[in-house]
């Protein structure tokens, strides 16, 4: 049976996009399927932010062809795993949840790490190393994601 995997952050330009191309590189796309939601519309349909884009690159991964899409009530059925990246994301989508069961199945990524922060910044209003940070976070956490799953 297929696990499902879905990363979420506001916009689903910066944060999110990062996760689902880091996760997708490193699972057997056979086991684990991995997407990626925000939980405001602003971009829907838009590709990732070019700087997300851009340090993804750097690691040899291509988020290019991802196109932006807003969480829904939904995606609690379709995923067994919803991975969001801050505490406001997480209310957000928590408060969303119908039952004990869709409840259960939010956490923050980085809950996978014991790391300070716990929460992956949103480098959308930063520079370049922002984005370079949020990688290195979102890149520990679906390691120790990997083991779990």
């Amino acid at each position: 049976m297929k696990t499902r995997v879905l990363m979420v952050c506001l916009g689903n330009i910066c944060r999110s996009p990062l996760a689902e191309g880091i996760l997708k590189s490193k699972v057997d796309p056979a086991r684990i399927e991995v997407d990626s939601a925000g939980t405001a519309g602003y971009h829907v349909g838009n590709p990732p932010d070019p700087r997300s884009v851009a340090v993804a690159k750097k690691y040899n991964i291509d988020i290019s062809t991802q196109r932006c899409r807003r969480f829904s009530r939904a995606d609690f059925d379709r995923f067994d795993h919803i991975l969001v990246m801050d505490r406001a994301n997480y209310r957000d989508v928590y408060a969303m949840a119908e039952n004990e069961a869709q409840r259960g199945k939010v956490r923050l990524l980085l809950e996978c790490t014991n790391s300070v922060p716990q929460e992956v910044p949103d480098p959308y209003y930063g520079g370049d190393d922002g984005f370079e940070t949020v990688f290195r976070l979102i890149d520990e956490a679906c390691e120790r994601l990997i083991e779990e799953l």
